[in-house]
């Protein structure tokens, strides 16, 4: 079964998202727990969340992916902008708890001139503080693209932030096929030896999702700039590989393309059709 879905809005609770998915053809989505922007996040609405769970197990939903906002940097150079990412980082960890056993996605953050190793440290810092022994969510670190001071451009970043991290084990990664693209690795034509390497790196063990976006720009760009499925420089022979490779094939897609809702059902249906189960 192909697990995929769409970035949905929050704004009428989860069980209009999860309704919204199925009008797409989506049987999971993904959210923003918050305004991408910052900002205090809604009341959870208890009675919303206990008919979202039951739906979720009746139409087979096997799982849904909270994203971080955008603003949540635990590597910044203030040290405002830290306290903001740790408090919202807990708060929201706090709220997943409402809907158990699901994902949260962040970008590790953008060390802004102090250095690779002085980020990575701060990131793992942050993750020491809000994970929590009984939390059942497993938190993501996304792969970067390397626009700027990202960090997490290499599997070798990813893997020092979680070496750091005492709570490992709540630590999962989501791969987002256009930053990888960007960052330098060739999912187009060497899709088994950039996962072998991974592998080797990080352990396909803790990959726990893929964000499945075309790419606006080459192969290392450091870019990131999102595209339709097929319409940019992966293109849909690489996304029917990615789909159907056997280390990615069970694992939930989400997609983040430049679309509204009529443009992702048209992907849901097109990558439906190219998988081979």
């Amino acid at each position: 079964m192909l697990i995929i879905g769409a970035h949905l809005s929050a704004s009428k609770g989860y069980t209009a998202m999860l309704k919204q998915a199925q009008e797409i053809g989506a049987n999971t989505f993904q959210f923003f727990t918050r305004n991408p922007r910052g900002g205090s996040a809604k009341d959870i609405d208890e009675k919303d969340v206990e008919t979202f769970l039951g739906l979720m197990k009746t139409e087979g939903f096997p799982v849904i992916l909270a994203h971080a906002p955008y603003t949540l940097n635990c590597c910044s150079a203030k040290p405002e902008t830290r306290e903001f990412a740790l408090n919202t980082f807990a708060d929201d960890l706090r709220r997943m708890e409402y809907t158990p056993g699901q994902l949260y996605n962040f970008h590790p953050g953008s060390h802004v001139g102090q250095g690779e190793e002085i980020g990575i440290e701060l990131i793992a810092d942050t993750l020491n503080k809000v994970l929590f022994e009984d939390m059942t969510t497993t938190v993501l670190l996304e792969t970067m693209a390397g626009k700027g001071s990202e960090i997490g451009k290499t599997f070798e970043e990813l893997r020092a932030i979680i070496d750091r991290t005492e709570l490992s084990d709540k630590l999962g990664v989501c791969l987002d096929t256009c930053h990888v693209n960007d960052g330098g690795y060739d999912i187009v034509n060497e899709l088994d030896k950039v996962l072998d390497e991974f592998d080797r790196v990080v352990g396909l063990d803790r990959l726990k999702a893929i964000h499945l976006n075309d790419s606006k720009n080459p192969q290392s760009a450091h870019k990131d700039r999102h595209e339709k499925i097929g319409d940019g420089f992966i293109g849909i022979d690489a996304f029917e590989r990615i789909i159907n490779h056997p280390s990615l094939k069970n694992l939930p897609f989400f997609l983040e393309t430049p679309n509204e809702l009529d443009g992702y059902a048209k992907e849901i249906a097109l990558l439906r059709s190219l998988y081979k189960g």
